[in-house]
């Protein structure tokens, strides 16, 4: 995908799960996508609206130029090289492997150092992915502490928000843990300092080879980015 050229004439289908959509949309523009549901006994489909007996008709529709959509922001990651990554449902800013990710982090007008597992932005569409893992093992371990229920959790965002939350930080006489999630939106970003001299990372939307080198003297703000993606409603 990265080397086809689209053009706005164009309609695009997707037939897979909801991560196909999340990778086509950041190279089609705001080309149509209609996202197919190959099986719906398997796949949630959160963002696949059609079936196998429908999307024949919304091609239709969008070729009439008579089908109804919705516009999906996407996360941007921009380092102070002037290189940027956008992500449909999440970035993750960490490291390589699995030892602990050193960085700065500034939110609100509040600066710590932090050691954690990385840090997960997450926008509206992906707000059911990956970040849902983070509040259901964090209601899951709260289970051991009071009653509730073991009902799946996530975020509940708007389309002009993403969410970051800190996994795993730890807390020593270096390190804090007093910015571990937050709400960006396009008046406050995110800014994260490197502190890794080597294997320092941004990945975007569960693709690690579709990745920015994250290490020692590298800035990124995290924040919206002007990009939108076209998703065909049902």
């Amino acid at each position: 995908m990265p080397s086809f050229i689209f053009n706005d004439t164009q309609v695009v289908v997707t037939v897979r799960q909801d991560g196909l959509v999340a990778n086509t949309a950041k190279y089609v523009k705001q080309i149509p996508i209609v996202a197919v549901n190959p099986d719906q006994d398997r796949f949630d489909g959160v963002l696949l609206p059609f079936n196998v007996n429908n999307f024949l008709a919304a091609i239709d529709r969008v070729i009439a130029n008579n089908y109804n959509s919705k516009l999906t922001s996407f996360a941007e990651a921009r380092l102070n090289d002037g290189q940027r990554l956008l992500a449909f449902n999440d970035l993750f800013i960490g490291a390589t492997s699995h030892v602990s990710a050193r960085y700065q982090i500034t939110y609100n007008n509040k600066t710590e150092e932090q050691s954690s597992s990385g840090i997960i932005v997450s926008t509206q569409a992906g707000s059911t992915g990956w970040l849902s893992s983070i509040f259901n093992m964090s209601f899951g371990i709260r289970e051991f502490l009071e009653k509730g229920t073991a009902k799946k959790k996530y975020a509940k965002l708007k389309n002009n928000q993403l969410m970051f939350a800190v996994r795993e930080p730890f807390s020593s006489k270096k390190t804090q843990v007093e910015t571990t999630a937050g709400i960006i939106t396009e008046q406050s970003k995110l800014v994260i300092h490197s502190l890794m001299p080597n294997n320092g990372l941004i990945f975007s939307d569960g693709i690690e080879t579709d990745f920015l080198k994250f290490n020692s003297g590298s800035i990124a703000a995290i924040g919206i980015a002007n990009e939108k993606a076209n998703l065909v409603l049902a």
